[in-house]
């Protein structure tokens, strides 16, 4: 049995003429005698009784009628519920981001989407650069949003967003007022860092290069999985960092000394949108993608976008 058939079946219980039935529907008059019998021989029915030149509904064709008549408008409700999710964004969007982007480049954009399209059910999770980037390969996540450079894939990547990485440390620490850092200076600190794999991790490495060391090179007292613990490491012990300028960006405590990198390249990054081309893109992720997080002109500490106030500072006293 198929939609098609039952169609076929009301419009000729409609008009009980096969004849009319078939000019409604503008098939011919065997196809619609074909698709009638086809429904009486596969289960063994009779849906309709000749009575003189006419046809009635049988007692079968009675119950199939009111039966039929139910399908069809589900079929009718499915049908436009496709239609308004080809056209309306609503179901589950699944958003998978590495650290940074999670805790503060995307929750303001959600609030936007989800006060735009309420029906849009969204899920963030806060993961490494490369476990976001496995997700998304993997069918768990609709989007990725990761910082830094990534290996090679069949991915479709998509520039959303910039960062830059300031160098924090606690206004007490014996350098904060030094004017510029050289590799001996870097040396001789102790430091806290991201852990592997992360995207902030992956740009302080590109940083130390850049100046001729590793981080093998340094005093590394610890590896953090996130910027909170590494700011609270900070305030505890005489240590420096590299971190986003947007983890101190709502509210600078004044026991740190923010130092804008101008002694070397300074240690920007991409944040990048991750989607597969092999999974269906629904409403939702078009939309998100193309009103929320499209690709945006750099956003820079002292720049006073994005809570107006000014981060980077040039001689370690305005941190």
């Amino acid at each position: 049995m198929t939609l098609e058939q039952i169609r076929i079946f009301l419009c000729v219980a409609d008009l009980c003429h096969v004849t009319r039935a078939s000019e409604r529907l503008n098939l011919t008059q065997s196809a619609v005698s074909a698709a009638i019998a086809a429904l009486e021989r596969q289960h063994d029915v009779k849906l309709f009784d000749r009575v003189g030149r006419g046809i009635v509904l049988t007692d079968a064709g009675h119950h199939l009628r009111e039966a039929g008549e139910r399908l069809m408008r589900e079929a009718d409700n499915a049908r436009d519920m496709l239609h308004t999710m080809s056209h309306e964004p609503r179901g589950n969007l699944r958003l998978w981001a590495s650290q940074t982007i999670a805790s503060y480049w995307l929750p303001p954009l959600l609030i936007a989407m989800h006060r735009a399209w309420p029906m849009v059910n969204m899920g963030l999770r806060a993961a490494n650069t490369h476990e976001v980037t496995d997700a998304v390969s993997g069918g768990l996540a609709d989007i990725g949003f990761v910082e830094g450079e990534l290996p090679p894939s069949d991915l479709v990547r998509r520039t959303v967003g910039q960062d830059e990485l300031l160098l924090v440390m606690p206004r007490s620490h014996v350098l904060a007022r030094k004017p510029g850092f050289d590799a001996a200076d870097y040396r001789a600190m102790s430091w806290l860092l991201r852990e592997h794999g992360s995207g902030t991790a992956a740009v302080v490495e590109r940083h130390l290069n850049a100046m001729g060391l590793s981080s093998q090179d340094l005093d590394v007292l610890l590896h953090l999985p996130t910027n909170e613990a590494i700011l609270a490491g900070i305030r505890a012990g005489n240590c420096v960092s590299l971190l986003s300028w947007r983890s101190l960006a709502q509210g600078r405590p004044r026991e740190f000394a923010l130092r804008r990198i101008t002694w070397a390249e300074r240690p920007r990054r991409d944040f990048t949108a991750l989607t597969d081309p092999r999974r269906y893109q629904s409403r939702a992720m078009a939309v998100f993608l193309r009103d929320f997080a499209p690709g945006r002109s750099r956003d820079e500490p002292g720049t006073g976008s994005r809570g107006g106030r000014s981060l980077g500072t040039g001689d370690g006293r305005g941190g």
